[in-house]
């Protein structure tokens, strides 16, 4: 199966961070009918497109559009979450490097949506082109009348800034980022409320990433039907995969949702080897393994849900089969131990434990009895962390033990 590229469909042709050259491939058109269109209207052609949050967890955008719209203040807010830091993730920067118009024109579209007056951007600090990229295309949709006060003769105003991240995993949850956005340590807050209700200086918050955003300008331009003709049932339009690790051709691939694993290793080129991998990662760090026998499944929330696996944000890690699942995890708790911001104990002495057990397990006597603690342990941090940081090890570790216990215990 070929790609499907919706976001990505001009990105080779020509310079789309010029303005000019966006505007030339409709770029502000859907802006221009948004401003002419209630915002009842907008949100309700979001709902019915299907589109769901590209940041991993999948929630209805169009839902999360009317919970923020429903709280009625003077002043609101919109945050689009660039802060991407899911190990093997590498979408958002590419749309930021590649096409900042089209995420920026999303972020205005949500904004008028839900009256929100002021607007951030808070991108990964270590994204240098994508920071420049996106400082120039706010400035220049403030000199074309798409930023500002009045904009385009409408009544509507709404002013947009950069923030930059200072390179914390955690904040890329959206709690986590408005913490850090008002000045403060970026440390999880305790929820409900939700941003929608309580969110940045106490304000209604919208909080979507860089890709749910960019998808919006596609909706209301070719319409909600037509976008909802793309994809599969209760997962519509496309998402942009990234897959690395042990295949011929590491990138980001376009395809509909519901396209199969092994359709999108293809693309890459398949893996080193040649031969079917022993292992898969989805969703990065945060993700779950699957063996070579789910090559075939498609690549939406309900299949990945029914054999307990998640789509995340879109991060495909291949292994091949000289590849440790040991190891592998490992990486991934040692990852989160160094991540780990220390606020809630579950989480700060959970994952030094987890570090400590799975070193054990390498030379334990009874390694089932080490490897039964090790999941016990991540059940705890679950049901006890603060944020999803803390929530997160019981996913790949549960996963690899479901599918690779044999190899964990040899």
């Amino acid at each position: 199966m070929a790609e499907k590229k919706l976001i990505t469909e001009h990105f080779e042709k020509t310079d789309l961070t010029n303005i000019s050259e966006y505007e030339a491939f409709g770029g502000y058109t859907a802006l221009k009918k948004a401003l002419k269109t209630s915002s009842e209207a907008i949100i309700e052609q979001i709902s019915d497109s299907g589109l769901r949050g590209r940041g991993g967890a999948g929630f209805p955008t169009g839902s999360k559009w009317k919970f923020t719209s429903a709280y009625k203040y003077e002043e609101k807010y919109v945050i689009c979450n660039a802060d991407e830091g899911e190990p093997g993730t590498f979408k958002d920067r590419i749309i930021m490097e590649k096409n900042p118009h089209l995420y920026i024109e999303g972020i205005i579209i949500a904004a008028k949506a839900i009256g929100a007056s002021k607007g951030y951007v808070y991108i990964r600090g270590e994204y240098y082109n994508a920071i420049e990229n996106t400082k120039i295309a706010i400035q220049d949709a403030y000199k074309n009348g798409y930023l500002g006060e009045n904009i385009l003769d409408s009544g509507f105003s709404f002013n947009l800034k950069i923030k930059l991240g200072a390179g914390s995993y955690l904040c890329g949850e959206e709690l986590t980022l408005i913490e850090s956005l008002e000045g403060k340590r970026g440390n999880p807050r305790i929820k409900p409320p939700f941003p929608a209700e309580i969110g940045l200086f106490n304000k209604p918050t919208l909080v979507n990433n860089v890709e749910t955003l960019a998808n919006i300008p596609l909706i209301i331009n070719m319409g909600s039907v037509a976008y909802k003709n793309i994809g599969v049932k209760n997962a519509r339009g496309t998402k942009l995969f990234t897959v690395s690790g042990d295949v011929q051709n590491p990138g980001m691939f376009e395809m509909e949702l519901g396209s199969t694993l092994s359709e999108i290793i293809k693309l890459a080129g398949g893996t080193k080897s040649g031969n079917k991998p022993k292992a898969i990662l989805l969703g990065g760090a945060a993700g779950t393994f699957v063996s070579s026998e789910h090559i075939s499944v498609p690549m939406d929330y309900d299949s990945l849900a029914g054999i307990r696996a998640t789509m995340g944000s879109g991060a495909i890690i291949i292994l091949d089969q000289n590849r440790s699942i040991y190891d592998m995890l490992v990486s991934i708790i040692h990852f989160f131990k160094h991540e780990s911001c220390g606020k809630c104990v579950p989480c700060r002495v959970g994952c030094k434990h987890l570090v400590n057990y799975l070193e054990e397990l390498k030379s334990a006597q009874n390694k089932k009895s080490v490897l039964n603690i090790i999941v016990r342990q991540t059940e705890h941090m679950a049901q006890n962390s603060l944020c999803p940081l803390g929530q997160s090890p019981i996913m790949p570790v549960k996963s690899a033990v479901r599918f690779f216990e044999e190899e964990l215990l040899s």
